[in-house]
C-alpha cells in the first residue's frame, strides 16, 4: 500500500477562491473586509509568517494593516493598539503574531482583543462556545484540519480520531470540534500527550491520526494502523548539509515510512500549513460580515 498524497495547497486554493468571492461580493455592497496584522520583534519565523498571511489577504481581496513594534515595545503599550483596533470599525480581524517577546503577558494580549475580532480563535469566549457547540471563530489549524480531511473525502462520523497533542492551539479545540454532534464531526476522539503511557498501543487505534507535538519523526510505521489517515502538523528544522540553507523541514511523521501502511497522509510542507492560512482568511471574512450584520 502507498498512500494517497493530501495535497493542502490545492484544497487551500478552494477555500481561498470561495473567501475571494464571498470578499467582492462585501466590496460590492461597499464593505471591505479589514486584517489588522501585529508583529512584535524581528523573529525570521514570525516576519515570514506575517508576511505570508498579508499576502493571501490580497490575493483574495481582504485589505491588510500593518503593525509592526520593536521588541523592547513595553507589554501596556502592545495592549493600548488593541485597544485602539478593537475601537476602529473599520478594522474585522487582529492577528497578533506569536510567540510574542519575554516578558509580555501573552494571556493577557489574547485576553484583550474583542472576542468579535478574533480571528486567530484564541480568546476563551471564543474558546468557551467551541465547547459549547456555539457558532464562533475556531483556531485556524483545527478548522483547517477539518476542512482538510472533508474535502479529500474523508468521514470522521463514527471514527476513532487519535490526537497527539494537547495544546491549546491545535490538539484541544480540534477534540472539541471533532466530538460534537453534527454531521462534519461525531467522532469518537483520543488524546495522547506527553504523559501517555504506551503511545503506539493509542496510535495504531485510530481511523484518523493527527500528530500535533513538534517532535520529529515521533509517529513511525510501528504507530499508524493499515489503512488510516494520517494528519502531520508538526513543522521542524532538521539540519541536513545537502540542504541549501543546511536545514530542511519535516513533520512529526516519518512521512516515507508511514506512507507506506497508510492511506491518506499529508506532507511536510504543503499539508496543514497552507490550510491555517487559508482558514484566517474565512474568519477574517465571517468578521466583516458579522459586523455588517449580514
Amino acid at each position: 500500500m502507498t498512500a494517497r498524497i493530501i495535497d493542502g495547497r490545492a484544497i487551500a486554493a478552494q477555500v481561498l477562491e470561495e473567501v475571494r468571492k464571498g470578499v467582492f461580493e462585501l466590496r460590492a455592497a461597499g464593505l471591505v473586509p479589514r486584517l489588522a496584522t501585529v508583529l512584535v520583534g524581528e523573529d525570521p519565523a514570525s516576519r515570514a509568517y506575517v508576511g505570508n498571511k498579508r499576502r493571501t489577504c490580497e490575493q483574495v481581496g481582504i485589505e491588510s494593516v500593518h503593525h509592526q513594534l520593536p521588541a523592547s515595545t513595553p507589554g501596556e503599550a502592545l495592549l493600548e493598539l488593541v485597544r485602539e483596533l478593537n475601537e476602529d470599525p473599520g478594522v474585522h480581524g487582529i492577528l497578533v503574531q506569536l510567540p510574542l517577546p519575554r516578558g509580555v503577558d501573552t494571556q493577557a494580549v489574547i485576553e484583550a482583543i474583542d472576542p468579535a475580532k478574533d480571528v486567530d480563535g484564541f480568546h476563551p469566549v471564543n474558546l468557551g462556545r467551541l465547547v459549547a457547540g456555539l457558532e464562533t471563530f475556531v483556531s485556524c489549524t483545527p478548522a483547517g484540519i477539518l476542512e482538510l480531511i472533508h474535502r479529500s473525502g474523508f468521514e470522521t462520523r463514527g471514527r476513532h480520531v487519535v490526537i497527539v497533542g494537547r495544546s491549546n492551539i491545535v490538539g484541544k479545540p480540534l477534540m472539541n470540534l471533532l466530538v460534537q454532534k453534527s454531521p462534519t464531526a461525531d467522532a469518537t476522539v483520543t488524546v495522547c500527550h506527553s504523559g501517555t503511557r504506551d503511545l503506539a498501543e493509542h496510535t495504531r487505534r485510530a481511523d484518523i491520526l493527527v500528530a500535533a507535538v513538534g517532535r520529529p519523526h515521533l509517529i513511525g510505521a510501528d504507530m499508524v494502523r493499515s489503512g488510516a489517515v494520517v494528519v502531520d502538523v508538526g513543522i521542524n528544522r532538521v539540519a541536513d548539509a545537502q540542504a541549501p540553507r543546511g536545514h530542511r523541514l519535516v513533520g512529526d511523521v516519518d512521512f516515507e515510512a508511514v506512507r507506506r501502511r497508510a492511506a491518506a497522509i499529508t506532507p511536510v510542507p504543503g499539508g496543514v500549513g497552507p490550510m491555517t492560512v487559508a482558514m484566517l482568511m474565512v474568519n477574517t471574512l465571517k468578521a466583516a460580515r458579522r459586523a455588517a450584520g449580514l
